[in-house]
C-alpha cells in the first residue's frame, strides 16, 4: 500500500516485509520475547499483512492458542505508523479488549523497543474508543447544579453532589469508574450524550469526552467493541454511502476479532429497538408529573407540561395495548401486518415537539439551547420509530413485540431486524477500499467458511483456516449420556431429574473447576436450586449467572475459587478465559439450537424455505455448531490445560446431525456414559 505523508510525498508500508522477520523460525518474536516458534501463528501473520498492505480483505480461522492477536497486531501496528493511517481493532468482549490493551500491546512496545529495526514503531498510540454516553460532561454537570432544584428531588441532588467531588478526582470521568451506582435519571443529565457537550460549550483541556476523543483521533491503533462499531456504522449513513475509503474514519482499515458474533451484533444495531421506559423516561425528564421536576418547569411552560401529560396517558395506553397482544407466559409476538395498534401517540409527540420548538427559539445560542436541541433530536427519532413499527415501513425486516419485567414495571419493547444482513455488511466492510479481517477461534463450519462468508456478504474474500497447535488427544477427554432422554415436545426441555443427577456426579467427580452451559435460563435455575446444598456440603462454591452480577466478576471468582462450579447461559459460551485446573471441566447440558419460535430465527426459516433451500441444513445447524466449538473451547486454554468435555444432550448419539458435533470437537474420541457404568468409566485428569 502506498500512501502520502505530510509532505505529499509517498510512504511505503514494510508490513509483509518486517512481518516476516518478527513471525520466522528463530525471529525476533521467539528472541525477544522467548515465545515459541508458532507456524500457523507465522502463516496468519502473512496473510494479515499481504491484505492490510493490498487493500484486502481476509476472513480467518485461528484456532485456541494460534496467538492470533499478535499475528493481526504487529503488521497492523507497523501499517498504522508507515501510511498514517488509522488501525481499527474491534472485539466482542471486555475480556479480549484488556488483554489487547494491557497484555498484547506491550509485548509489542517490549518487541519494538528492542530490536533496531522497528524503532521508528516503538512509539505507537492507542485508545480505546468509548460511546458518549459513557463520559461525564463537565459543562453539563455545571448546568445541573445550578438546576437541580428544578431537575431531581433530594436523594437525587445527593447523587449529583456527589458526582460532582468524584470529577474534581477522577482522570477518565467514565461511569464505569463512579462506585456506588448511579441512578440512570441523573446520569442522563450530565453525559456527554448531548448536542450540549460540544467544541463550542467544552473546553477541550477540561472536557473527559473531548480529551478522550483527542486521544482516539491521534491515535494509531483505536480498540472498540462490536456494539458500538456497529452503532457508529447505523448512524454514519453519509459517510458509508459516500465512495470514500475507510470503515469508521477517512483512511482508516480493521480487523474484527471474535467476528464469529458479527452477523448477530450486525442484525441487532442494523434493526430498530425502542421500548415503553426509553420513552416514559424521556418525557418525565421533561416534565414529572408526580415530582414537579424537569425542563418545562424551569422555563415555566405550563401548557408544555400539560402536553407532556397527555403524551404520558397515552404511552402508558399504546403500550398496555401492546402487551395484550403477547400471549400469556410466552414474552415475544412476532407482527406479520402493520396497524397492529391505533398510533394514538403521533399527535401527543407533535405536540411535545412544538413545545420544543418554541422554547428552543427562545432560547439564545449556548448550553441550554443545545439541551432543548437534544431532547427535540430524541423525542422525534421515537415518533418517527414508533411510525416506522406500527406501519412496517422497513422492507426486509422481521417486525416484533418483546417484554421484559424489570425490578419496576413490564417494559415492552418495539423491535425489528434485518433478514439477511450480507448485503449491509458488503457494504460496509468489504466494498470500502480498504482492508477488513474478521478472525475468530470458530468461524467454519466442518472444514469449510463458505456459510459464514455468505452470512456476512464477503463473497469474494479470501478465507484461511489454521487449526489449534494444542495437543487434545492427549489432553482432553469427552463423555456422551447416553441414558438420558431426549427433549420432551415441552417446550424441548430435558429430564430435569436426570439431568440434575449428571450434573451433580460429574462436578463432583472432577477435583477442578466445572463450567456448566445452559440454553434455558428456566433450566439454570431449577438445576441449581436442586444442587445448592449438595455443593455447600462438599465445600464447593456455586456461581450462578443471574441479573446484577458481572460475567467478568463470575469468571474471576472460579478462577480464584479452584473447585468453583459456574451455571451460565446464552453469555458464558464465548469469551470466557480460565486457565489450568479452575476450569477442568465443560458440561453441556443440551446443544445449542436458537429458539425456532422466536421471531428472527422463524421468519429468516420462511426466508430460506421460499428460496428453495433448507432453513435446518443452512440456518440451525451452523449455527448450533458454531456456538457449540465456542462452548467447548472454553476449556483449553494453554499447551498445559487438561480437562473433560461432558455432554448431557442424548441427540449427539441418536439424531443423524449429531455426527456434525461430534466432528467438530477437538478431540472426536468419546465414550459413552450410563449411570450404569459412569462410576468405572467417567475418568477426569488428576
Amino acid at each position: 500500500m502506498i500512501s502520502l505523508n505530510e509532505g505529499g510525498g509517498p510512504v511505503a508500508s514494510r508490513a509483509d516485509e518486517l512481518t516476516a522477520a518478527v513471525f520466522a523460525d528463530d525471529g525476533w518474536l521467539c528472541d525477544v520475547l522467548q515465545l515459541e516458534h508458532r507456524p500457523e501463528q507465522e502463516r496468519m501473520a502473512h496473510a494479515v499483512a499481504a491484505a492490510m498492505c493490498g487493500d484486502t480483505s481476509l476472513l480467518c480461522e485461528a484456532g485456541t492458542g494460534v496467538g492470533k492477536s499478535l499475528a493481526y497486531l504487529v503488521p497492523g501496528l507497523i501499517h498504522a505508523v508507515d501510511t498514517k493511517r488509522q488501525f481499527l481493532v474491534s472485539t466482542h468482549t471486555k475480556t479480549l479488549q484488556e488483554q489487547i490493551r494491557d497484555k498484547d500491546l506491550a509485548n509489542c512496545r517490549r518487541l519494538f523497543a528492542a530490536v533496531p529495526e522497528l524503532a521508528a514503531y516503538r512509539d505507537f498510540t492507542s485508545a480505546v474508543l468509548m460511546g458518549k454516553g459513557n463520559y461525564l460532561c463537565t459543562t453539563r454537570l455545571k448546568r445541573a447544579l445550578a438546576e437541580k432544584r428544578e431537575l431531581f428531588q433530594s436523594p437525587e441532588q445527593d447523587e449529583l453532589q456527589r458526582v460532582a467531588e468524584w470529577a474534581k478526582a477522577t482522570e477518565t470521568g467514565l461511569l464505569i469508574d463512579f462506585k456506588p451506582r448511579l441512578s440512570a435519571d441523573v446520569w442522563e443529565e450530565i453525559s456527554a450524550d448531548s448536542d450540549a457537550c460540544s467544541a463550542k460549550n467544552c473546553a477541550d483541556g477540561k472536557c473527559f469526552y473531548r480529551r478522550a476523543k483527542a486521544r482516539c483521533d491521534a491515535a494509531n491503533l483505536l480498540i472498540v467493541n462490536h456494539s458500538l462499531l456497529f452503532t457508529l456504522m447505523a448512524v454514519n449513513d453519509a459517510f458509508e454511502k459516500s465512495p470514500a475509503s475507510g470503515i469508521l474514519r477517512l483512511e482508516d482499515f480493521a480487523v474484527l476479532d471474535e467476528a464469529h458474533t458479527v452477523p448477530d451484533i450486525a442484525t441487532e444495531h442494523l434493526g430498530l429497538g425502542l421500548s415503553s421506559s426509553g420513552l416514559r423516561r424521556l418525557l418525565v425528564q421533561l416534565y414529572n408529573p408526580t415530582k414537579t421536576k424537569g425542563l418545562f418547569v424551569k422555563h415555566d411552560d405550563t401548557q408544555a407540561c400539560r402536553a407532556v401529560e397527555i403524551a404520558l396517558e397515552q404511552t402508558a395506553y399504546f403500550f398496555a395495548g401492546l402487551a395484550e397482544r403477547i400471549p400469556l407466559g410466552k414474552s415475544t409476538q412476532r407482527v406479520r401486518e402493520p396497524g397492529i395498534a391505533e398510533n394514538v401517540l403521533g399527535g401527543p409527540l407533535n405536540a411535545v415537539l412544538a413545545r420544543l420548538d418554541a422554547l428552543r427559539t427562545k432560547l439564545p445560542e449556548g448550553v441550554a439551547q443545545d439541551e432543548v436541541t437534544a431532547k427535540h433530536r430524541r423525542v422525534s427519532s421515537y415518533r418517527e420509530g414508533i411510525t416506522s413499527w406500527l406501519t412496517l415501513a422497513r422492507e426486509g425486516h422481521v417486525h416484533w413485540l418483546e417484554s421484559a419485567k424489570s425490578r419496576r414495571e413490564l417494559v415492552i419493547h418495539l423491535r425489528s431486524a434485518p433478514l439477511d444482513v450480507s448485503a449491509e455488511l458488503r457494504e460496509r466492510l468489504f466494498s470500502r477500499h480498504t482492508a477488513a479481517v474478521l478472525t475468530s477461534a470458530t468461524l467454519a463450519t466442518g472444514s469449510t467458511i463458505e456459510p459464514f462468508r455468505d452470512r456476512v456478504g464477503a463473497h469474494a474474500v479470501e478465507t484461511l483456516i489454521e487449526k489449534s497447535p494444542f495437543d487434545f488427544a492427549r489432553h482432553m477427554r469427552v463423555y456422551l449420556a447416553a441414558d438420558i432422554p431426549e427433549p420432551t415436545a415441552n417446550e424441548g426441555r430435558l429430564d430435569l431429574d436426570m439431568l440434575t443427577d449428571y450434573v451433580r456426579f460429574c462436578t463432583l467427580a472432577v477435583p477442578g473447576g466445572s463450567l456448566v452451559l445452559f440454553t434455558s435460563y428456566r433450566d439454570l435455575q431449577d438445576v441449581a436450586g436442586r444442587l445448592a446444598a449438595d455443593y455447600r456440603t462438599a465445600g464447593r462454591p456455586l456461581l450462578v449467572q443471574e441479573a446484577g452480577v458481572s460475567r467478568s466478576d463470575l469468571a474471576e471468582r472460579l478462577r480464584q475459587a479452584g473447585n468453583g462450579v459456574l451455571f451460565g447461559t446464552e453469555s458464558f459460551w464465548t469469551g470466557i478465559d480460565v486457565p489450568g485446573n479452575a476450569l477442568a471441566q465443560v458440561i453441556i447440558t443440551r446443544l445449542p439450537f436458537e429458539p425456532p419460535n422466536h421471531p428472527v430465527a422463524q421468519a429468516r426459516a420462511e426466508w430460506i424455505a421460499s428460496e428453495g433451500g433448507n432453513p435446518f441444513a443452512q440456518l440451525a445447524l451452523p449455527e448450533a455448531l458454531g456456538k457449540f466449538r465456542q462452548g467447548i473451547g472454553r476449556l483449553i486454554r494453554s499447551k498445559t490445560d487438561r480437562g473433560v468435555v461432558t455432554i448431557l444432550d442424548p441427540r449427539v448419539l441418536t439424531k443423524a446431525y449429531g455426527r456434525e458435533f461430534v466432528a467438530c470437537l477437538p478431540n472426536p474420541q468419546f465414550e459413552r456414559l450410563t449411570r450404569a457404568n459412569r462410576a468405572e468409566t467417567f475418568r477426569p485428569f488428576v
